[in-house]
């Protein structure tokens, strides 16, 4: 149970981890509220194969090997940058239940698996990329708020307005920064649906999209937070490094992209 406040705007909330158990078996609101984005994201994409001339069979198999690799990578990420809680005690590395998931991780992890998967079906791997991306948008805004019940991903201490307090932050109002991604994630997936309907004009566009938001984003606030994972012997956050690479990649893979359809249109207004 948590004891959690907005003092300057006059805020209050007893949370409780645990939603209901059955049996002894307790059932905690993080896992309903990821398993909630994960639901939502599943169907926006199930309502937009069809617009993206994807089969709906052979999508699936793509989201189910990445749900499964998208968990992996995730506890690897993790574990890998934070080896030193491990190296002792290797077998927590299965202790999943205890936390300890990297959103990059998962990223990679299930793209790369449903990458793997629509390669061997001959799919359009750049079309899956964007029904993915704007899919992990509406996943990462709703799941952020599982940090919330939990009291994690916070950040240092602030005087702004909208600061939080609570056993976890040592009674000091801190950045709630789990409440800045879920409302940049969710923004980002209006903007980026909006786009899709109106100026796509290439596929793999919406992912490339989705890697400057994101990172931009992250690159910011992941120097706000107290528990970011570092580069081995260095004091570099590898959530920072990871995200200002992806939206120089992602910027210059756009502008690359942009210019190769409009010669391609010119090209085809010609004939």
């Amino acid at each position: 149970m948590f004891n959690v406040s907005f003092p300057k705007l006059g805020l209050s909330f007893n949370i409780n981890r645990v939603a209901f158990s059955i049996n002894g078996f307790e059932v905690y609101w993080y896992g309903i509220i990821i398993g909630a984005g994960f639901l939502l994201a599943l169907l926006f994409a199930m309502l937009s194969i069809k617009r993206y001339k994807i089969n709906g069979d052979s999508f699936f198999d793509c989201v189910l090997a990445g749900l499964i690799f998208g968990i992996i990578g995730a506890r690897l990420y993790y574990v890998i940058f934070s080896w030193s809680d491990y190296a002792s005690n290797p077998m927590e590395i299965f202790a999943i239940h205890k936390g300890g998931l990297a959103i990059y991780g998962g990223i990679i992890g299930g793209l790369g698996a449903a990458c793997i998967v629509a390669k061997i079906k001959k799919m359009n791997i750049p079309a899956i990329l964007d029904i993915g991306a704007m899919g992990f948008l509406i996943g990462q805004g709703i799941g952020r708020w599982g940090n919330f019940i939990n009291q994690e991903a916070f950040g240092t201490p602030t005087d702004l307005p909208w600061g939080m307090v609570s056993e976890n932050t040592g009674g000091v109002a801190v950045h709630p920064c789990f409440l800045y991604e879920s409302l940049w994630c969710l923004l980002g997936f209006g903007i980026l649906f909006f786009i899709s309907l109106k100026w796509r004009k290439f596929d793999g566009q919406m992912f490339l999209l989705y890697l400057i938001w994101y990172g931009f984003e992250r690159m910011i606030v992941e120097g706000l937070r107290t528990d970011s994972l570092y580069v081995p012997f260095l004091n570099l956050r590898v959530s920072q490094i990871l995200s200002a690479v992806l939206v120089i990649v992602g910027i210059a893979l756009l502008i690359i992209n942009l210019k190769k359809a409009k010669e391609e249109s010119v090209t085809h207004s010609e004939y």
